[in-house]
């Protein structure tokens, strides 16, 4: 990875990206909101129960790149103008995807964090004004994309001046048809080996599966990782879009009980690990 100037920095010096009072790769990040803006009855109602469960930061998509041309796109300037207002009510900083180079300037006026997905991970144009915008950029994992390709989507962000960047593991494609994508947890691990810059998990597009977002978030605070973004909506049925991988905000709220006490286990671990390595150089 002879390429990666600022990406492949020493990792023991890791990068702490921080959103208002939010320290990516200090503090155990949770982002979570619906996957789709709807309405603001819909986008308020979670937000607030997002945060009273204990949530960061506020996701949801004012513009949604869909597989198909004829399901939901999203609300556009409108979505980001409900998203300003849940911001306004809640505290909770914004994460919203931006898909074309001509409105990052625009979007960037109302997301504190701006979200590159999985189909618009090598786009280099987009990659480029991202970098230029003045925000922290959220990169999100192509789904056939190596490591490699990956920490270089983010070189393209930082060698243009922005050195905020969060890598998102959303899951890739292989043969597998029982989840939607396959989570690559050692993406954590090795990540951490190979850059200096935070990484978060997407336990909800990796599986697509209600009953594994759980597991999964354990299993990626176990591994190590440095937040979660993860799809809550008030009501999954009449949701627009990925109505099926939904958490309810009571869902949600269980689930984040024990991520923290899962996060403070894993500290401990670590800490006494790093002594007992210590104890034994100085042997």
């Amino acid at each position: 990875m002879k390429n990666l100037k600022l990406v492949s920095q020493p990792s023991t010096q890791r990068s702490v990206v921080m959103v208002e009072d939010v320290a990516f790769g200090r503090d155990l990040v949770v982002i979570a909101g619906p996957c789709s803006i709807e309405s603001e009855e819909q986008t308020l109602i979670t937000a607030q129960a997002v945060k009273r469960a204990g949530a960061n930061m506020l996701r949801g998509g004012a513009f949604k790149p869909r597989t198909s041309p004829y399901s939901f796109q999203g609300l556009g300037i409108e979505g980001l103008k409900i998203l300003a207002r849940a911001k306004s009510e809640t505290g909770l900083p914004i994460v919203t995807e931006v898909i074309d180079p001509r409105d990052v300037s625009w979007v960037a006026e109302f997301a504190d964090v701006l979200q590159i997905g999985t189909r618009n991970m090598q786009n280099f144009a987009l990659l480029k004004e991202v970098g230029r915008a003045g925000r922290p950029v959220l990169l999100k994992r192509g789904m056939y994309s190596t490591l490699e390709e990956w920490l270089n989507c983010a070189e393209y962000v930082l060698s243009e001046g922005n050195p905020d960047v969060i890598l998102c593991e959303r899951g890739i494609r292989t043969f597998e048809s029982y989840t939607r994508n396959t989570l690559d947890l050692s993406a954590v691990p090795a990540i951490k080996e190979l850059t200096h810059l935070p990484i978060i998990v997407d336990p909800t597009h990796s599986t697509g599966r209600i009953s594994l977002i759980g597991p999964m978030s354990m299993a990626a605070v176990a591994a190590g990782v440095d937040g979660l973004i993860i799809e809550v909506h008030y009501n999954p049925e009449a949701a627009k879009c990925d109505a099926d991988q939904a958490l309810t905000p009571d869902m949600f709220q269980a689930l984040m009980a024990n991520l923290r006490p899962m996060r403070s286990f894993m500290d401990r671990i670590s800490r006494q690990h790093d002594n007992d390595n210590q104890a034994e150089v100085t042997q």
